[in-house]
């Protein structure tokens, strides 16, 4: 382990679904199930369609939120027609993290095989915040906290983690002065 102390997160969760409901979503009770139990605070939760302007309406607020420091959604990341979280997501994001989608599929081959190629689960930053895209199924989201997620959001993972560059995320912003 490591001499650091852990350092919760705010995260809120958003569920893109055209079907689901607060009483049957099922992969947002596991996203929150993990985080709360990890010691992460839930700062927001939400169900929209799957309709770009409707995620981009929900999401955008969350990166402009001093109350929120991680975005997690699920659902919307195939390939059919209403499958549009990915572009939504991309349209906010400022720097691409490319390394997640290839580290869920590495995950998901493992269980999956080779039906992982129908996911275009991504991860991006916006305003400072991290913006990362699930597929809809419990499963994924078991897969993508427990493998990727949890590690990464927790201050004590070494030999490097998202938390401890979260206060240099927005430094491009900062004007030099003298």
């Amino acid at each position: 382990m490591t001499d650091r102390e852990f350092v919760p997160v705010r995260i809120a969760v958003l569920t893109v679904s055209d079907t689901r409901t607060p009483a049957d979503d099922r992969s947002g009770d596991t996203l929150v199930e993990r985080l709360e139990a990890a010691g992460h605070l839930l700062a927001a939760r939400a169900i929209v369609k799957d309709d770009v302007e409707a995620i981009i309406a929900e999401v955008r607020p969350w990166i402009e939120s001093p109350e929120v420091d991680v975005v997690i959604s699920t659902g919307g990341t195939g390939l059919t027609g209403r499958d549009v979280t990915v572009e939504a997501m991309k349209s906010l994001f400022e720097k691409e993290i490319e390394g997640f989608a290839v580290a869920f599929h590495m995950i998901s081959w493992a269980k999956i095989g080779t039906s992982t190629i129908q996911s275009r689960a991504c991860a991006g930053v916006a305003g400072g915040t991290y913006l990362f895209a699930l597929p809809g199924s419990p499963g994924a989201c078991r897969d993508g906290w427990d493998a990727l997620l949890a590690p990464q959001l927790d201050y004590r993972h070494k030999p490097c983690n998202f938390v401890e560059i979260m206060p240099r995320l927005e430094e491009h912003r900062r004007r030099k002065l003298g």
